[in-house]
């Protein structure tokens, strides 16, 4: 075993200038993450010098037998925490040979939105707090959780220590540092309300660079569980009853919220998305039902309120902004298996083109 550690973290860049690219996309269920890795000539920064790519989509839910090919298009840029050295995690979207984003591609349909030059002018700014819990590999049930019971009651594991309380720090850190060493902006986790459930912040990250982000920290994290021995899971109530859900609360704000007066632009833009709240909760993941009952530091999901510092209500605004008459707010509605491209492309289509 120390043989095969020592060649699996081998510096190659005192032996050759080529790299090793990991080529990451999302599969067919939307958010199953798939990856291959090529070797390139030379390091590289610019995502659109990379070339373009192919995988067989047939065996990932996203194209016939008969007509397989699905093109890669590289989008983002990240340094490999795994592989070190000038090795890369490239994020990539997915197209027909014909150049047509396949249906599952939710990421070009998000450019467009952020390419909007209404939606370019107020620079739009989000902070994505991802949930996830982890599980004991062969049961399927929370780490820290006595096979086939419960632990406590909840009240000492938000933020908690010590070893009854936190399960699977070494997990949660080490997927800090490796998102910190990767390039991302993430900016802080914590313990959750039920135990062996975590939370990581991704931002503040301007258009679609959040959702390029999120789903680069989630592929991360997926490979350290790998390593670890454990599951992660993004289910929005993976635990029914008197247990905390799993969300992706969504922080965002544009220029004019940020300035003088921006107040008055965010409770313009809460009444434009509780317009629409059906049309986003479609879009905010599966199984939110299970989360959003009214519990648990929820809305319930027929019901669109804001308020402030109201975790209960479908949008919250902070104390501070409502103190400062600008700022940002939090939308608490996305679960934690939501696509970072539709909810982020979504706000902004809703609060600023609509």
């Amino acid at each position: 075993m120390a043989l095969l550690n020592d060649l699996i973290n081998l510096n190659l860049t005192d032996s050759t200038h080529k790299i090793i690219a990991e080529y990451i996309w999302i599969g067919g269920s939307g958010m199953d993450l798939r990856s291959k890795a090529r070797t390139l000539p030379k390091p590289e920064s610019d995502p659109k010098k990379l070339p373009k790519w192919n995988y067989d989509g047939s065996s990932t839910g996203q194209a016939p037998g008969e007509d397989s090919e699905v093109i890669l298009y590289p989008q983002a840029i990240f340094k490999d925490p795994f592989r070190g050295g000038n090795n890369i995690l490239v994020i990539c979207d997915a197209y027909t040979p014909a150049g047509e984003p396949i249906p599952t591609n939710k990421r070009h349909a998000a450019a467009k939105i952020f390419s909007h030059p209404e939606v370019e002018k107020e620079v739009p700014w989000y902070g994505i707090e991802q949930e996830y819990t982890l599980l004991q590999k062969n049961i399927s049930w929370p780490l820290g959780w006595p096979q086939g019971g419960f632990p406590g009651p909840q009240g000492p594991y938000y933020c908690g220590i010590g070893a009854d309380k936190a399960f699977g720090r070494d997990v949660v850190d080490a997927h800090y540092k490796a998102c910190l060493y990767a390039g991302i902006n993430i900016s802080g986790i914590n313990g959750e309300v039920m135990p062996g459930q975590w939370e990581f912040q991704v931002g503040p990250s301007v258009g679609i660079s959040a959702g390029d982000e999120l789903w680069a920290a989630r592929y991360i994290l997926e490979r350290i569980t790998e390593i670890a021995g454990v599951v992660v899971s993004f289910d929005p109530k993976p635990i029914p009853g008197d247990w905390n859900g799993a969300g992706a609360h969504t922080n965002y704000s544009t220029k004019s919220m940020r300035e003088e007066g921006g107040y008055e632009i965010i409770k313009k833009a809460i009444d434009k998305l509780g317009l629409r709240h059906k049309e986003h909760i479609a879009a905010y993941g599966e199984g939110n039902e299970r989360r959003l009952t009214g519990r648990h530091e929820t809305a319930n999901i027929n019901t669109f309120k804001w308020g402030v510092a109201n975790r209960g209500a479908s949008i919250r605004v902070g104390r501070d902004t409502e103190k400062d008459g600008k700022g940002y707010f939090e939308d608490r509605r996305p679960a934690s298996n939501m696509d970072p491209y539709v909810v982020t492309s979504m706000i902004a289509e809703t609060t600023i083109l609509l």
